[in-house]
């Protein structure tokens, strides 16, 4: 556990946590620039698609202010130290470090874990993810147009964004 400016702590995520963390992705899935996701998951869909040693909350007390977590990219063996990050701060947390924290410890961790490259793909109109991102050592390395289509019809570029380990 870290104590970041004595406000809020980085912490393991728990299972218990899973309902504030999901109102927290919720929050995202209605922005409709966080996610292609377009319905919560339970628990256990979300914990089967996620590894288990890179998760953290950012909590205050026991309020869970954001989540960080990693998955697998591939199956392929080769592929096993490639991890895509998925990153959400409640709307009511955003611009207090949270974000910065959260990714800087998922970052550092994920390197102790024998990951050598983070990446995401970040919705074109989502600014502030991929301001958040390179903030923490994320390079811009494309653009995937048109990759995705809402259920509205809309379609969305994605920005594709990495990290790789610091040697």
């Amino acid at each position: 556990m870290k104590s970041i400016e004595g406000d809020f702590k980085i912490e393991a995520m728990k299972k218990e946590d899973w309902e504030m963390v999901s109102a927290i992705y919720l929050e995202g899935i209605q922005t409709g620039i966080a996610t292609f996701q377009a319905d919560l998951p339970t628990w256990e869909e979300w914990d089967k698609g996620h590894i288990q040693s890179c998760r953290f909350v950012a909590r205050r007390e026991a309020v869970v202010m954001g989540w960080v977590a990693l998955s697998h990219t591939s199956s392929r063996r080769v592929y096993a130290g490639v991890a895509e990050v998925s990153i959400y701060i409640g709307e009511a947390f955003k611009g207090l470090g949270v974000g910065t924290a959260l990714l800087n410890e998922v970052a550092h961790q994920s390197e102790v874990e024998g990951f050598w490259t983070l990446q995401a793909g970040i919705i074109e109109e989502n600014k502030a993810s991929q301001k958040l991102h390179s903030k923490c050592g994320f390079r811009k390395i494309g653009i995937r147009e048109k990759i995705a289509q809402m259920p509205n019809g809309r379609w969305h570029n994605v920005v594709l964004m990495e990290r790789r380990r610091s040697e």
